[in-house]
This record gives C-alpha cells, sequence and structure tokens, in this order.
C-alpha cells in the first residue's frame, strides 16, 4: 500500500487508479472480524442481506422464523473484552408476534432505493409487506398467488416505484407502491420465478430466472419479453472495448467514402425497383422476420441452466449478466448480444432448493457465491477461485458486499451474520498513536 501512497504522492497515479488499487488490496485481505460482531436475534436461517444504499449504514436481514430485523453496522450498542469486541445488536426486529408480522418464513428483506424510511418484506405465506422503519408498521400489503421467493426494487428509477415479485406462479408480478395495486404481469415463465433483479443502467429492464431453467429479459412499458437467454449460444470472452469498436468503424467509413459516389447509385435504384412493388419486396420482407417478442416456439423455449435458475446478479456498468443455477453451473452473459461468454468457472456446489443471493465488488472484478458451507469470490473474467471465506457451520444462503467500506456479510443456516473485514494491519500502526518523545539512556 505505501508504494501506492507514494506514487500517487509522486503524481505517478490517477486518483481513480489510486482509489482502485486501494479497495483491490482491502479486498484481498478480507478475513473474518475479531472485532466488530453482528448480534443475530433471529432463530432460523439468514435468507436475505442488505445494506441500505443512501448512507451505507443499516443493514437488513429477513429469516425463516419470520423475522427481520436492523442493525447500525457503523455505531456499536455494546462492547467486550474490554472494549477491544465491537457488538452490534438489532435496532429492532418484527416477527411472527407483530400484529402485521409474516406467518411463515421471510425469503427477501431490502431497502427502498432512496431513503431508509421504508423497507420491503417477501414471504412463504404469500405477501409482501412494506414497512415504515420509524414506526415499524405495515403501510401496504400485496397479496400474491403463492410464495415469494424474491423481491427487488430499481435503484435507478425515477418515473416508478415498483416491486418485482418472483413467485412460484409462473407470472412475475409489479408492485405499485405509489397507488398500493399491481402495475401488470409478466408472463412467459412456464414454471416458478425464483430470482429477479433489475438492470443497472436501465430503470425499464427486468430480468428474471426461473424454475424452467429459462432466463427472460423485459422492458416493463412493452408486452411480452425481449430476449431469452440460451446457453447454447456463446462467443469467447468480453466484447471488444468501445474504442476499438469506434476505430473499427472510422477505418470501414472513410474506405466506403474513398470509393466514391458511383457507388451509392445502384442501390439506390435497385430500392426504387423494390418500392415499384415486384415480387422482390415480399422476399426482402420474408428475409427480414417481424416477430411479437416472446413469440418464438424456438427461441422462447431457450434455456440457460440445465435446472432452476435460483441467483441473477447484473455487474454495475450493467454490460454483464452472472446467473447460477441447481446445476452447479455459473455463466456470464454480455447483456447486449445475448450469448454465453464460456468463462470456465471452478467447481462449485451450490443449493438447489431455494434462490441464493450473489454479490459483486464495485468494479466487478470479483463475484462472491455462496458455495454450500463457505462463500467463494471468482474473477469474473477468468473464473478462478481468489478466494475463499470459511466460517459457517451449515449452508450459507445470501451474501452482500458493501462497496462503501469493502466489507462481506453472510448468512446461513446456521442463524449467524458472519462479517469479514480487510486486514486491520495498517489502522494497527495508526491505533497505537506517536511514539514517545524520549532518549533511551535517560533514567
Amino acid at each position: 500500500m505505501w508504494k501506492e501512497i507514494g506514487d500517487r504522492e509522486a503524481g505517478k497515479l490517477r486518483p481513480k487508479s489510486f482509489a482502485s488499487r486501494i479497495k483491490s488490496n482491502r479486498i484481498r485481505t478480507l478475513q473474518l472480524s475479531n472485532h466488530k460482531d453482528i448480534v443475530s436475534p433471529h432463530r432460523g436461517s439468514i435468507n436475505s442481506l442488505q445494506v441500505d444504499l443512501t448512507e451505507g449504514r443499516y443493514l437488513l436481514s429477513g429469516a425463516s422464523d419470520a423475522s427481520a430485523a436492523v442493525y447500525d453496522v457503523q455505531r456499536a450498542t455494546d462492547y467486550e473484552a474490554g472494549g477491544l469486541i465491537a457488538k452490534h445488536k438489532c435496532i429492532f426486529v418484527v416477527d411472527k408476534q407483530h400484529e402485521s408480522g409474516h406467518k411463515y418464513a421471510i425469503s427477501s428483506a431490502i431497502w427502498y432505493p432512496v431513503d431508509t424510511g421504508l423497507f420491503i418484506t417477501g414471504s412463504y405465506d404469500h405477501h409482501i409487506n412494506v414497512w415504515d422503519t420509524n414506526t415499524t408498521q405495515v403501510v401496504m400489503n400485496f397479496k400474491m398467488p403463492g410464495k415469494v421467493y424474491r423481491t427487488a426494487m430499481s435503484s435507478l428509477a425515477t418515473s416508478h416505484m415498483l416491486i418485482a415479485a418472483g413467485t412460484e406462479d409462473v407470472q412475475v408480478r409489479l408492485c405499485d407502491i405509489a397507488s398500493g395495486a399491481f402495475a401488470h404481469t409478466l408472463s412467459g415463465h412456464r414454471d416458478g420465478v425464483m430470482t429477479v433483479e433489475w438492470s443497472t443502467s436501465s430503470e425499464w429492464v427486468l430480468v428474471t430466472g426461473g424454475c424452467d431453467g429459462a432466463i427472460r429479459f423485459w422492458d416493463i412499458r412493452r408486452a411480452g419479453c425481449f430476449l431469452v437467454l440460451d446457453q447454447s449460444h456463446s462467443q469467447l470472452g468480453r466484447r471488444p472495448q468501445i474504442l476499438e469498436c469506434s476505430a473499427t468503424n472510422k477505418v470501414l467509413t472513410s474506405k466506403s467514402l474513398s470509393a466514391g459516389q458511383s457507388s451509392y447509385t445502384k442501390p439506390r435504384t435497385q430500392q426504387r425497383k423494390v418500392a415499384g412493388g415486384n415480387g422482390t419486396k415480399q422476399s426482402l420482407v420474408g428475409r427480414r422476420q417481424r416477430l411479437h417478442p416472446g413469440m418464438l416456439s424456438s427461441q422462447d423455449r431457450a434455456t440457460a441452466h440445465y435446472g432452476a435458475v435460483n441467483g441473477l446478479k447484473v455487474t454495475e456498468d450493467g454490460m454483464y449478466l452472472l446467473s447460477a443455477g441447481s446445476d452447479s453451473r455459473l455463466r456470464l452473459w454480455d447483456i447486449e448480444s445475448g450469448c454465453n461468454t464460456l468463462v470456465n468457472y471452478e467447481t462449485v456446489r451450490l443449493q438447489t432448493s431455494k434462490p441464493i443471493q450473489l454479490a459483486t465488488t464495485q468494479d466487478s472484478d470479483l463475484v462472491f457465491v455462496p458455495c454450500m458451507t463457505a462463500v467463494k469470490a471468482f474473477d469474473v473474467w477468468s473464473g478462478k477461485t481468489s478466494l475463499t471465506f470459511r466460517g459457517h457451520y451449515e449452508y450459507v444462503n445470501c451474501c452482500w458486499f458493501s462497496t462503501q467500506d469493502q466489507e462481506l456479510y453472510t448468512g446461513g443456516n446456521d442463524r449467524q451474520i458472519l462479517l469479514w473485514l480487510p486486514s486491520r494491519l495498517i489502522a494497527d500502526e495508526a491505533d497505537e498513536g506517536p511514539a514517545q518523545d524520549q532518549d533511551n539512556w535517560s533514567d
């Protein structure tokens, strides 16, 4: 780290590069915290974790005992071992005893994206509750046709307040907080929808993964899905960089211009003949198939996994999608082309009975995946295992990476919320304070 600091002081490193290197170094040293502890009040497996997107301060958890809890991860509630261990107990918890609490397991708990005054819980009791954080009361309730597997809200949305809900029903439902009713439903899956994820580049694009093995892309302003991912459609590695593409286009354009104006006269005359009305027009229209989105029998039945899709994560730049399936496969998709990039992720064992929550770093170089009793961090572009986090005694269900502090939160069936922090080597040196000003030979 001191080398990077020296390079920054000398002006050899740009501010963004310096920040990126420091964050990468901190992530490489992640380890189970021995000075900060999250005290879980849950008596069932932890199914969902999220730190709020506005302050990065409040952690929300949902568990199988139908309880949801909120913690302040920046201010400890108690200290142990002479102040060396900070205990973070929950600020409040809502459970079955609450008058409006869920009756069965909470499968999803998320913050309202722009304010910590609201949070949303989805449960196996077929209900989605919108809670007021300050009063811990339900301000809105949506009755779903089946168990709720996952809920999601867009962090980019400025034109809508929609909750996308994936349930054991084949339809994806969009719940509107503004009106308290269902905005509309998205039909296309042939089995329950296990996971939903909004795009990080558009507030209108929703991605869903179902038990039928399909991953579908929806533009919620239009009917039908506009893309179904097919694992047989593939490309090698990343797409070309934008600068390279633009340079190639410039070269092609210059070549076409150098050919002269004569090259443009013949195609124009041909277009006029076609417009005059012959069989030629019909043949061209026949080649260009205008198909209703989501209605092609062959493309509509395409699958992304040989089993249920139980985890989705869009990268921060919105260009790639990571998917996990019950076939114990992790895949990286190019969203623009809809192709499988064929990144060979090392062997993993994933849960098959419930959704899992993936997490990525801010630069999307690492993806954190719950793999049975451990969490593995894979290099997104090479597929190699960079880090392995072992600390849970039972299966891990969810993980959340805080980009603000480079902290990783994990929750599992052992009812524990574990916190993984960067090494405190430099922090410990700073805590020692300045050396005393004295000589060694004084009495």
